[in-house]
Protein backbone atom coordinates (compact mmCIF):
# COMPACT_ATOMS: atom_id res chain seq x y z
CA UNK A 1 0.00 0.00 0.00
CA UNK A 2 1.68 3.16 -1.19
CA UNK A 3 1.50 5.91 1.84
CA UNK A 4 0.72 9.66 0.43
CA UNK A 5 4.04 11.00 1.41
CA UNK A 6 2.30 14.68 1.69
CA UNK A 7 -1.17 14.90 3.34
CA UNK A 8 -2.29 17.72 4.90
CA UNK A 9 -5.96 18.86 6.10
CA UNK A 10 -7.02 21.93 7.18
CA UNK A 11 -10.63 21.69 9.38
CA UNK A 12 -11.85 25.62 10.09
CA UNK A 13 -14.45 26.36 13.26
CA UNK A 14 -15.75 29.69 13.75
CA UNK A 15 -15.31 31.17 17.39
CA UNK A 16 -16.36 34.69 18.29
CA UNK A 17 -13.84 36.78 19.47
CA UNK A 18 -16.32 38.97 21.22
CA UNK A 19 -18.78 36.28 22.57
CA UNK A 20 -18.36 35.53 25.98
CA UNK A 21 -18.64 37.90 28.81
CA UNK A 22 -18.67 38.41 32.43
CA UNK A 23 -21.90 38.29 34.81
CA UNK A 24 -21.98 40.71 37.35
CA UNK A 25 -21.79 37.41 39.26
CA UNK A 26 -18.29 36.50 37.92
CA UNK A 27 -19.76 33.74 35.91
CA UNK A 28 -18.75 33.60 32.34
CA UNK A 29 -22.07 33.91 29.58
CA UNK A 30 -22.20 34.05 26.07
CA UNK A 31 -23.09 36.96 23.96
CA UNK A 32 -26.74 36.27 22.47
CA UNK A 33 -25.39 38.06 19.23
CA UNK A 34 -22.21 36.61 19.03
CA UNK A 35 -22.85 35.47 15.45
CA UNK A 36 -23.53 38.96 14.58
CA UNK A 37 -19.90 40.10 15.57
CA UNK A 38 -16.86 40.01 14.35
CA UNK A 39 -15.40 36.22 14.13
CA UNK A 40 -12.21 34.65 14.01
CA UNK A 41 -10.95 31.44 12.37
CA UNK A 42 -9.59 28.72 14.51
CA UNK A 43 -7.54 25.87 12.67
CA UNK A 44 -6.97 22.52 12.99
CA UNK A 45 -4.52 20.88 10.63
CA UNK A 46 -3.25 17.37 10.58
CA UNK A 47 -0.64 16.23 8.43
CA UNK A 48 0.94 13.13 7.67
CA UNK A 49 4.79 13.05 7.83
CA UNK A 50 6.48 9.58 5.55
CA UNK A 51 9.05 7.45 7.57
CA UNK A 52 9.71 5.56 4.38
CA UNK A 53 12.19 2.95 6.98
CA UNK A 54 9.29 1.13 8.84
CA UNK A 55 6.32 2.06 6.23
CA UNK A 56 4.59 3.85 9.08
CA UNK A 57 4.15 7.95 8.68
CA UNK A 58 3.73 10.67 11.95
CA UNK A 59 0.68 12.34 12.49
CA UNK A 60 0.90 15.44 13.56
CA UNK A 61 -2.06 17.19 15.35
CA UNK A 62 -2.00 20.33 15.96
CA UNK A 63 -4.32 23.40 17.00
CA UNK A 64 -4.19 26.89 16.55
CA UNK A 65 -6.16 30.13 16.76
CA UNK A 66 -5.69 33.26 16.27
CA UNK A 67 -5.58 36.17 19.30
CA UNK A 68 -5.06 32.60 21.37
CA UNK A 69 -1.99 32.92 23.21
CA UNK A 70 0.88 30.60 22.39
CA UNK A 71 0.44 28.73 25.70
CA UNK A 72 -2.78 27.28 25.48
CA UNK A 73 -1.92 25.95 21.85
CA UNK A 74 -1.06 22.18 21.04
CA UNK A 75 1.05 20.29 18.64
CA UNK A 76 2.04 17.18 18.84
CA UNK A 77 3.02 13.74 17.01
CA UNK A 78 1.45 10.38 17.15
CA UNK A 79 2.87 7.70 14.67
CA UNK A 80 0.66 5.22 12.76
CA UNK A 81 1.07 2.65 9.99
CA UNK A 82 -0.24 3.63 6.88
CA UNK A 83 -2.60 0.03 6.96
CA UNK A 84 -3.95 1.69 10.32
CA UNK A 85 -4.55 5.29 8.36
CA UNK A 86 -5.90 3.81 5.51
CA UNK A 87 -8.46 1.76 8.01
CA UNK A 88 -9.58 4.04 9.76
CA UNK A 89 -10.07 6.52 6.52
CA UNK A 90 -12.51 3.82 5.64
CA UNK A 91 -14.62 3.49 8.40
CA UNK A 92 -15.08 7.07 8.61
CA UNK A 93 -16.54 7.33 5.34
CA UNK A 94 -19.42 4.17 6.64
CA UNK A 95 -19.79 6.25 9.34
CA UNK A 96 -20.64 9.35 8.10
CA UNK A 97 -23.23 7.68 6.24
CA UNK A 98 -25.16 7.54 9.89
CA UNK A 99 -23.65 10.42 11.83
CA UNK A 100 -25.67 12.88 9.39
CA UNK A 101 -23.36 15.54 11.12
CA UNK A 102 -24.09 15.08 15.00
CA UNK A 103 -21.79 16.36 17.26
CA UNK A 104 -19.56 13.78 19.00
CA UNK A 105 -18.62 13.97 22.60
CA UNK A 106 -16.03 12.08 24.06
CA UNK A 107 -16.27 11.39 28.05
CA UNK A 108 -13.84 9.89 30.45
CA UNK A 109 -11.58 10.45 33.19
CA UNK A 110 -8.58 12.55 33.20
CA UNK A 111 -6.33 11.75 31.20
CA UNK A 112 -8.27 8.89 29.42
CA UNK A 113 -6.71 10.40 25.93
CA UNK A 114 -10.43 12.26 24.38
CA UNK A 115 -8.28 15.31 23.27
CA UNK A 116 -5.73 13.33 21.35
CA UNK A 117 -8.32 10.89 20.15
CA UNK A 118 -10.77 13.57 19.58
CA UNK A 119 -8.34 15.53 17.31
CA UNK A 120 -7.54 12.23 15.51
CA UNK A 121 -11.70 11.42 14.90
CA UNK A 122 -12.13 14.99 14.01
CA UNK A 123 -9.69 14.93 11.23
CA UNK A 124 -10.71 11.56 10.08
CA UNK A 125 -14.17 12.32 9.99
CA UNK A 126 -13.84 15.98 8.46
CA UNK A 127 -14.91 17.80 11.64
CA UNK A 128 -14.22 20.15 13.73
CA UNK A 129 -12.32 20.07 17.20
CA UNK A 130 -13.35 21.53 20.42
CA UNK A 131 -11.86 20.85 23.89
CA UNK A 132 -14.28 22.33 26.51
CA UNK A 133 -11.00 23.17 29.18
CA UNK A 134 -9.33 25.28 26.72
CA UNK A 135 -12.60 27.18 25.53
CA UNK A 136 -13.32 27.78 29.39
CA UNK A 137 -9.37 29.12 29.78
CA UNK A 138 -9.44 31.11 27.14
CA UNK A 139 -12.56 32.55 27.70
CA UNK A 140 -10.92 33.56 30.99
CA UNK A 141 -8.02 35.00 29.32
CA UNK A 142 -5.27 31.93 29.01
CA UNK A 143 -5.95 30.88 32.99
CA UNK A 144 -4.93 27.23 33.35
CA UNK A 145 -7.84 24.81 34.72
CA UNK A 146 -5.82 24.04 37.97
CA UNK A 147 -5.52 28.13 38.13
CA UNK A 148 -9.30 28.59 37.67
CA UNK A 149 -10.03 26.02 40.53
CA UNK A 150 -7.81 27.62 42.76
CA UNK A 151 -8.91 31.04 41.98
CA UNK A 152 -12.67 30.66 41.36
CA UNK A 153 -13.37 27.59 42.79
CA UNK A 154 -14.81 24.27 40.71
CA UNK A 155 -18.35 25.63 40.72
CA UNK A 156 -17.21 28.58 38.79
CA UNK A 157 -15.82 26.14 36.26
CA UNK A 158 -18.69 24.22 36.19
CA UNK A 159 -20.72 26.98 35.47
CA UNK A 160 -18.75 27.76 32.59
CA UNK A 161 -18.30 24.11 31.04
CA UNK A 162 -22.29 23.93 31.16
CA UNK A 163 -22.43 27.26 29.25
CA UNK A 164 -19.73 25.96 26.67
CA UNK A 165 -21.71 22.43 25.95
CA UNK A 166 -24.88 24.33 25.99
CA UNK A 167 -23.66 26.26 22.74
CA UNK A 168 -21.71 23.71 21.03
CA UNK A 169 -24.77 21.77 20.99
CA UNK A 170 -26.50 24.15 19.01
CA UNK A 171 -23.68 23.36 16.11
CA UNK A 172 -22.82 20.37 13.64
CA UNK A 173 -19.70 18.41 12.77
CA UNK A 174 -17.92 18.50 15.95
CA UNK A 175 -15.97 16.41 17.86
CA UNK A 176 -16.19 17.83 21.25
CA UNK A 177 -13.72 16.98 24.43
CA UNK A 178 -14.94 17.12 27.62
CA UNK A 179 -13.45 17.33 31.14
CA UNK A 180 -13.37 14.17 33.07
CA UNK A 181 -16.66 15.39 35.81
CA UNK A 182 -18.60 17.03 33.12
CA UNK A 183 -20.83 14.02 32.99
CA UNK A 184 -21.84 14.80 36.64
CA UNK A 185 -24.29 17.05 35.89
CA UNK A 186 -27.39 16.47 34.53
CA UNK A 187 -28.10 19.39 32.53
CA UNK A 188 -24.96 18.45 30.77
CA UNK A 189 -25.91 15.22 29.51
CA UNK A 190 -29.11 16.56 28.08
CA UNK A 191 -26.61 18.84 25.84
CA UNK A 192 -24.26 15.93 24.59
CA UNK A 193 -27.61 13.93 24.44
CA UNK A 194 -28.31 15.81 21.48
CA UNK A 195 -25.38 14.27 19.44
CA UNK A 196 -23.29 10.65 20.13
CA UNK A 197 -21.41 10.47 23.41
CA UNK A 198 -18.53 8.27 23.63
CA UNK A 199 -17.06 6.73 26.90
CA UNK A 200 -12.94 6.26 26.27
CA UNK A 201 -12.89 3.63 29.84
CA UNK A 202 -9.59 3.29 30.82
CA UNK A 203 -8.66 0.82 33.71
CA UNK A 204 -7.39 2.92 36.78
CA UNK A 205 -3.79 1.83 37.28
CA UNK A 206 -3.15 3.13 33.80
CA UNK A 207 -4.54 6.16 34.02
CA UNK A 208 -2.69 6.42 37.33
CA UNK A 209 1.24 5.52 35.42
CA UNK A 210 -0.07 8.10 32.66
CA UNK A 211 -0.79 11.12 34.98
CA UNK A 212 2.22 10.10 37.09
CA UNK A 213 4.69 10.03 34.12
CA UNK A 214 2.67 13.53 32.48
CA UNK A 215 3.12 15.11 36.26
CA UNK A 216 -0.55 16.48 38.71
CA UNK A 217 0.08 20.05 38.47
CA UNK A 218 -2.07 20.54 35.78
CA UNK A 219 -4.62 18.03 37.45
CA UNK A 220 -7.02 20.09 40.06
CA UNK A 221 -8.51 17.50 42.00
CA UNK A 222 -5.12 15.32 42.35
CA UNK A 223 -4.13 17.32 45.56
CA UNK A 224 -0.56 17.69 46.82
CA UNK A 225 -0.41 15.09 49.37
CA UNK A 226 2.47 13.36 50.76
CA UNK A 227 3.52 10.10 49.73
CA UNK A 228 4.45 8.11 46.67
CA UNK A 229 2.06 10.19 44.03
CA UNK A 230 1.36 6.68 41.70
CA UNK A 231 -0.56 5.44 45.00
CA UNK A 232 -1.90 8.50 45.93
CA UNK A 233 -3.00 9.28 42.29
CA UNK A 234 -4.48 6.02 41.68
CA UNK A 235 -6.49 6.13 45.56
CA UNK A 236 -7.76 9.59 44.03
CA UNK A 237 -8.89 7.97 40.71
CA UNK A 238 -10.74 5.18 42.48
CA UNK A 239 -12.86 7.78 44.74
CA UNK A 240 -13.57 10.11 41.48
CA UNK A 241 -14.69 6.54 39.94
CA UNK A 242 -16.60 5.44 42.17
CA UNK A 243 -18.66 8.44 42.33
CA UNK A 244 -18.49 9.21 38.69
CA UNK A 245 -19.08 5.36 37.28
CA UNK A 246 -22.67 5.73 36.68
CA UNK A 247 -22.83 9.16 35.41
CA UNK A 248 -19.66 7.89 32.35
CA UNK A 249 -22.22 4.53 31.42
CA UNK A 250 -25.19 7.25 30.20
CA UNK A 251 -22.60 7.66 27.44
CA UNK A 252 -24.28 6.51 23.80
CA UNK A 253 -21.59 4.45 23.58
CA UNK A 254 -18.43 2.84 25.31
CA UNK A 255 -15.19 1.78 23.93
CA UNK A 256 -12.92 -0.39 26.31
CA UNK A 257 -8.84 0.20 26.79
CA UNK A 258 -8.85 -3.46 28.38
CA UNK A 259 -11.10 -5.07 25.51
CA UNK A 260 -9.06 -3.27 22.68
CA UNK A 261 -5.71 -4.56 24.47
CA UNK A 262 -7.68 -8.17 24.78
CA UNK A 263 -8.36 -8.51 21.19
CA UNK A 264 -4.95 -7.13 19.83
CA UNK A 265 -2.65 -9.19 22.31
CA UNK A 266 -1.50 -6.30 23.70
CA UNK A 267 -0.84 -4.41 27.60
CA UNK A 268 -3.28 -1.60 27.51
CA UNK A 269 -0.32 1.01 28.09
CA UNK A 270 0.82 0.24 24.37
CA UNK A 271 -2.69 1.05 22.85
CA UNK A 272 -2.43 3.99 20.12
CA UNK A 273 -4.80 6.57 20.06
CA UNK A 274 -5.48 5.25 15.77
CA UNK A 275 -6.16 1.94 17.99
CA UNK A 276 -8.50 3.86 20.30
CA UNK A 277 -9.84 6.00 17.44
CA UNK A 278 -10.85 3.26 14.61
CA UNK A 279 -12.59 1.59 18.01
CA UNK A 280 -14.65 5.00 18.80
CA UNK A 281 -15.53 4.84 15.21
CA UNK A 282 -16.68 1.15 15.51
CA UNK A 283 -18.74 1.98 18.50
CA UNK A 284 -20.60 4.41 16.87
CA UNK A 285 -21.60 2.89 13.57
CA UNK A 286 -22.88 -0.18 15.95
CA UNK A 287 -24.42 2.42 18.18
CA UNK A 288 -26.03 4.28 14.93
CA UNK A 289 -27.25 0.43 13.32
CA UNK A 290 -28.70 -0.24 16.14
CA UNK A 291 -30.86 2.88 16.77
CA UNK A 292 -31.55 3.46 12.88
CA UNK A 293 -33.26 -0.66 13.23
CA UNK A 294 -35.21 0.10 16.49
CA UNK A 295 -36.56 3.18 14.33
CA UNK A 296 -37.51 1.21 11.54
CA UNK A 297 -39.37 -1.75 14.19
Amino acid sequence: MEARVSQSLQLSSWINSDKVVRKPGGCLRFSEKWNEKLMHRTVISCHLQPRKANRRVALKVSCSSHNVQASVLDSECITASTDEIETLKNKSEEVKEYLDGRCIYLVGMMGSGKTTVGRILAETLGYSFFDCDRLIEQAVGGTTVAEIFKLRGESFFRDNETEVLHKLSAMHRLVVSTGGGAVVRPINWRHMHKGISVWLDVPLDALAKRITAEGTKSRPLLHEESGDIYDKTLKRLTTLMETRGENYANASAKVSLENIAVKRGKDVCHVTPTEITLEVLIQIENFLKKQESVVVL
